[in-house]
């Protein structure tokens, strides 16, 4: 039986897209296995997902001052030695990675062993972990074209993102009768990401009367995040986060506000739902959300907000502006080259 080793991790981004990968290795034969951190987001989600799973030790390399840049190397050092242990028992035909800091020791030591290993990069730029893994691997996917100026030449290959092919099997029927919800109203989703976003989540309550008198809203505020002081209003549902009735929801949603990290923009794009996106800002982060949004955004796929400027005005007018353009929104998004990543990094796994 054909083997692979997956990994990737720190958030669940980094994990998602492999596990889109999962159904078509298994249809092809592949004995699974995944190596992520001893406790990191990453081992409940594949344990859930029934694959066995290798903890290593794992480092985070900052472009800030922090106490850990002295002490994470080591663990570096320790992960990679660990990852080489676990590549010599498992013995893989391939490595695949969707990047993270954990990612790095396994693919340096695939790299050291002479297997074949193929990273993924969402974003628009590398990150960190990605960048020092790049020397090691043999195919270095990526989301978007201006990535490809990004990555050497001869490993570069432009595949799109890996989609979830359950988020398509969603009921409308099912999404409305979950939140109670009427038919004959359009419905409105606000994801702030697993943590939230305050910004957002002001914003929505503070237009959530005007908001009201248009849309059902289904409001994901984020862990911890629920706000006990809104009485309970007809049409209006606030959870901290959806799973298994996230396919239902995507389902009966018309339009959506969404962060712009690149896994959850390329599914926006696959269900062709008309949308704000609101980037973490560059203070926040490195800045790969802005620069995915404002592809986007020049694509005619979505409208961009910042939020160092969010207000309710902001926000209300942009989404009555963006549901009054809701069905040439969806042409757009309907005639984008969106690549069949699924199958195109499939058969580079194979190929492999």
């Amino acid at each position: 039986m054909k083997k692979i080793v997956m990994t990737g991790g720190g958030t669940a981004g980094h994990v998602t897209p492999n596990l889109a990968l999962v159904p078509l290795l298994k249809k092809a034969g592949y004995e699974i296995s995944y190596i992520g951190s001893y406790n990191g987001i990453e081992k409940k989600l594949v344990e859930d997902a029934g694959i066995t799973y290798y903890g290593i030790s794992s480092g985070k390399l900052r472009r800030y001052h922090d106490w850990k840049n002295f002490t994470d190397p080591f663990r570096v050092i320790k992960g990679f030695s660990e990852a080489n242990q676990l590549l010599k028992h498992i013995q893989p035909d391939v490595v695949f990675s969707k990047g993270g800091f954990v990612s790095v020791p396994v693919v340096m030591a695939a790299g050291r062993q002479h297997i074949p290993a193929i990273i993924h990069e969402s974003d628009m730029t590398p990150g960190l972990a990605n960048k020092l893994a790049i020397p090691f691997a043999t195919k270095v996917c990526c989301n978007f074209p201006e990535t490809m100026q990004y990555l050497p030449e001869g490993k570069a290959v432009h595949t799109g993102s890996p989609i979830r092919q359950e988020l398509f099997s969603g009921s409308r029927e099912a999404g409305l009768s979950f939140c109670g919800f009427a038919e004959d109203k359009p419905v409105l989703l606000i994801m702030g990401g697993s943590i939230g976003s305050r910004f957002i989540n002001n914003a929505v309550w503070e237009s959530l009367d005007e908001l009201l008198k248009t849309f059902q809203i289904v409001h994901l505020v984020g862990k911890g995040n629920i706000n006990k002081d809104i009485k309970e209003k007809a049409g209006y549902q606030q959870y901290e986060f959806i799973s298994e009735q996230l396919n239902d929801i995507f389902a009966m949603t018309d339009i959506m506000i969404s962060r712009a990290g690149a896994n959850s923009i390329s599914e926006i794009l696959a269900l062709k739902i008309p949308n704000i996106l609101i980037p973490l800002s560059a203070a926040a982060s490195r800045g790969d959300q802005i620069l995915n949004a404002n592809s986007y955004e020049k694509q005619g796929f979505s409208t961009v907000l910042q939020e160092e400027t969010l207000t309710s005005e902001l926000l209300l007018s942009s989404i009555q502006d963006v549901f009054s353009r809701r069905d040439a929104i969806k042409e757009k998004m309907a005639s984008s080259n969106l690549l069949d990543a699924n199958k195109v990094i499939m058969d580079l796994i194979l190929q492999a």
